[in-house]
């Protein structure tokens, strides 16, 4: 299955405009793939006004947020992949929804249930649980 963000934020989006609130995204700056004005990044985030009269050609794709808007005056085209969407709320009365930093797409029914993990050498055992048997 793919993700249910890209769907969610579409969604979001169109509540928050059609009950006239202006549309707030925070983003995530982490990713080298990411395209925003880096001046107004605080902390490794920005929270940008995604409303139909602060940007142009906005689309809300699967798999990213294009948009070109001003910045300071100055014409700026904005990328930010929807894994890197950490939110989307109303800037007058924060309802929306926020997002976890993972991905939320379900993992491969091909993989193995138990993930692999490397241990570091010299830890501990792996501790199992007792198995106790009643003998008659």
């Amino acid at each position: 299955m793919t993700s249910s963000r890209p769907y969610l934020i579409r969604a979001l989006y169109e509540w928050i405009v059609d009950n006239g609130f202006t549309p707030y995204m925070l983003v995530d700056t982490a990713l080298d793939v990411v395209e925003v004005p880096r001046a107004f990044v605080e902390n490794g985030r920005i929270i940008l006004n995604i409303s139909p009269e602060a940007t142009h050609s906005l689309v809300l794709g699967n798999k990213a947020v294009t948009f070109n808007a001003r910045f300071s005056g100055t014409a700026m085209d904005v990328h930010v992949p929807v894994v890197s969407v950490l939110a989307i709320y109303a800037r007058e009365n924060g309802q929306g929804m926020m997002f976890g930093d993972q991905d939320d797409t379900p993992p491969d029914p091909g993989a193995s249930a138990k993930p692999e993990v490397d241990r570091v050498p010299g830890a501990p055992p792996e501790v199992k649980r007792p198995n106790l048997k009643i003998v008659k």
